[in-house]
């Protein structure tokens, strides 16, 4: 796993992005356009972390194009954080699907869209891990062209955070990468076994492997 290195201490109220998380502190996961992974840090003593485009922001996701210059805040209310959008943005935050409007109490396991970046909150505070985080999942080194052509066609339906899509079918996948029925399943049996879904239900895996892809950043609105 990629993280940031430590950072020199700042007088500002932003995350400070290190090595070697504190499992009582809340923090962001996310990758950046080379598929590096980032960590960010929410420390106790942050009150406010900026999200947008602009180098200045705490958050700076620099290279997507869809992210406003400050597109939204995180805050600190009590012990917990909240997501803000309050118009800032032009294409909106999305939190799990859904279009923010105004402000969000965060939980654990969120997954945040700014533009075309998704970023996962954890709150090592609010019970058990999830079982796979960002930082478990396979980057995109681990995968074959074959596999994360197959893996993209999966999430397509979830273009522009339709919060009723439903992961592409065997046949559409096959339609679309001109590869037969049997080819797609050789290749989303493996893709479920890296991701680590092969154990769930038959009706719950293919679903679950796209909200993990979309976790670990590995596809993007982007790409779809």
């Amino acid at each position: 796993m990629k993280t940031d290195p430590p950072a020199a201490a700042s007088s500002g109220s932003g995350p400070r992005p290190r090595l070697g998380l504190d499992r009582t502190v809340p923090f962001l996961v996310y990758r950046d356009s080379d598929g590096e992974q980032h960590v960010v840090v929410l420390e106790a003593s942050a009150s406010r972390v900026t999200v947008g485009r602009g180098k200045a922001s705490d958050v700076a996701l620099t290279w997507d194009l869809e992210v406003s210059r400050l597109h939204a805040q995180l805050e600190r209310v009590g012990p917990e954080w909240t997501v803000v959008d309050d118009g800032l943005s032009r294409n909106g935050t999305w939190v799990n699907g859904e279009r923010l409007s105004g402000r969000r109490r965060l939980l654990d396991g969120d997954n945040l869209r700014f533009g075309g970046t998704s970023i996962l909150y954890h709150d090592p505070r609010r019970g058990e891990p999830p079982t796979a985080v960002a930082a478990d999942l396979p980057s995109m080194i681990s995968l074959s062209e074959a596999q994360r052509r197959v893996l993209t066609t999966l999430c397509r339906p979830y273009k522009h955070g339709n919060p009723y899509a439903t992961p592409a079918t065997n046949q559409q996948i096959a339609e679309e990468l001109f590869l037969s029925v049997d080819a797609v399943k050789t290749h989303l049996r493996a893709l479920f076994q890296k991701f680590g879904v092969e154990g769930l239900p038959q009706n719950q895996k293919r679903a679950r492997l796209v909200e993990r892809a979309f976790h670990a950043g590995l596809v993007s609105e982007r790409d779809l």
